[in-house]
């Protein structure tokens, strides 16, 4: 008696312990249910106390209105993501009647502004067909830039910490973030060297940051580099 007496002492029941017990004797409440209602705990929201059958209640309830909560944002994303989508097609479609594929550049960065309400946007094109030379889209990219739009495999999103390319905004002074969308000619997801670089550019640094998902950025980079390859 003394013997366990002093094991007791030295090894006493702990909280784990208890939890432990209860966890793997299920049928412990069935032997003793006066417990259920005996037990009293603190509401966290009325603190008055409860029985722990009303506090399960409690915490089931609070578990279904946060699973409410998920689904709703889960609802309100798949919507905005098919206004998005019908977005990009709207504009594919817009894109593939332009007649004149010259006008295709400008026409590409205006749409992107105002469709999908960004501040800034400009870009640039190389290795075209010689009659565009002279075109204002194919002036002042370096090959460091070429090369740089070539090394992307896909659309870059963060600060603006003084990339070059910056300068073929408008107003590069007020480019705080910046998300960068290489052009290769090609099926989507194409290696290929890239043959120019669109930039999208705010005022807000958060507009676009690198946490951000990139598929949609890609996908504007798969329709804008399917209409300008017309002019390759």
């Amino acid at each position: 008696m003394t013997q366990l007496t002093d094991q007791s002492l030295n090894n006493p029941i702990t909280e784990d312990d208890i939890a432990n017990y209860l966890a793997n004797t299920p049928d412990f409440f069935l032997r003793h249910s006066e417990l259920l209602a005996a037990v009293q705990l603190t509401s966290p929201h009325s603190h008055r106390a409860v029985s722990l059958q009303e506090r399960q209640a409690e915490m089931l309830r609070e578990k279904i209105k946060l699973l409410e909560v998920r689904i709703m944002d889960m609802i309100r994303h798949g919507n905005d993501n098919v206004l998005l989508s019908d977005k990009i097609l709207r504009w594919a479609r817009g894109l593939l009647l332009v007649p004149q594929a010259h006008t295709l550049p400008g026409l590409i960065a205006q749409d992107i502004k105002d469709q999908f309400a960004v501040p800034q946007v400009s870009l640039r094109l190389w290795g075209l067909a010689s009659e565009y030379a002279d075109a204002d889209f194919v002036q002042g990219v370096s090959d460091e830039a070429k090369l740089f739009a070539s090394s992307l495999a896909e659309p870059f999103c963060g600060l603006n910490t003084g990339f070059e390319v910056v300068e073929w905004l408008a107003k590069p002074a007020a480019a705080s973030s910046l998300a960068l969308i290489p052009l290769r000619s090609g099926e989507a997801g194409s290696s290929a060297p890239a043959f120019g670089m669109l930039v999208l550019a705010s005022m807000d640094a958060q507009r676009f940051h690198s946490a951000m998902g990139t598929e949609f950025l890609a996908r504007i980079g798969e329709v804008a580099s399917a209409a300008l390859s017309r002019l390759r």
